[in-house]
């Protein structure tokens, strides 16, 4: 008989052996008393290390909340992620939170930079806040902006930078800790075609450098096309999934 303990530990490497995130039968549902939202109606998902994957889809179909769900920011109404083999369910949630911290990137649509800071300031700001000592957060503020091209835009605050340039501090913020994933939602949102374009180029390089696995959620056929897979969602469902001609 096997102890529990090696049960538990051999579940995990298969699931981490199908990807390094698994959903199983992913439900979100929405209920404010009056109305009942079922978000996601059971998805199932798995994202290989080192994949980027887009989740495409209309307004309204799951897309963000099937993001915020399998990166852990919201909670389950059924079903189960596995991220690394762990199930997400079984996690506390100061577990949880230290995980997204150390091994979880987010690029979100709204650049999130703090006006009063200059690049430098803010990409190292995450570091700082969970105990990293001023000059190594400093050091690897600065290798995080030279790998987005920025090294020599350290000393500019948001309102000094284009939105391309804002973005890419906001990318060099999410991989600063060198996250093993990263989730983006509508990175590019707020971005012209050219510049879009300029900022999903530079995630796939990033993405094949560095192996990191990157979920990202967009609207835009013209960047869900670069990722490896596209993920069609729709009325909370997984439609189908393809791989996109090449661009």
């Amino acid at each position: 008989m096997e102890r529990n303990g090696e049960s538990v530990s051999r579940a995990g490497q298969e699931r981490e052996s199908e990807g390094i995130i698994v959903a199983k039968g992913v439900k979100k549902v929405y209920d404010s008393g009056k109305v009942r939202v079922e978000a996601l109606r059971g998805v199932d998902l798995a994202v290989k290390e080192g994949e980027m994957i887009s989740v495409m889809g209309p307004s309204g179909c799951g897309k963000t909340t099937l993001l915020n769900c399998i990166s852990g920011l919201d909670d389950l109404s059924g079903g189960e992620v596995f991220i690394g083999g762990q199930p997400l369910s079984k996690m506390s949630d100061r577990t949880r939170t230290k995980y997204r911290a150390e091994k979880i990137g987010f690029i979100f649509q709204a650049y999130n930079l703090l006006p009063v800071l200059t690049s430098a300031e803010n990409v190292e700001l995450p570091l700082l806040l969970s105990g990293t000592p001023p000059k190594d957060a400093r050091s690897r503020a600065l290798q995080s902006l030279k790998a987005v091209g920025l090294e020599d835009w350290q000393y500019h605050k948001p309102a000094e930078l284009s939105g391309g340039q804002q973005q890419r501090v906001t990318i060099a913020r999410s991989l600063v800790n060198k996250p093993e994933i990263v989730f983006g939602d509508e990175p590019t949102g707020n971005l012209d075609s050219e510049s879009s374009k300029d900022i999903m180029t530079l995630l796939r390089k990033l993405n094949k450098e560095n192996r990191q696995t990157f979920i990202i959620v967009t609207h835009d056929y013209n960047i869900g096309r670069m990722a490896d897979r596209i993920v069609m969602m729709k009325d909370g469902l997984i439609e189908k999934e393809f791989t996109p001609a090449p661009f």
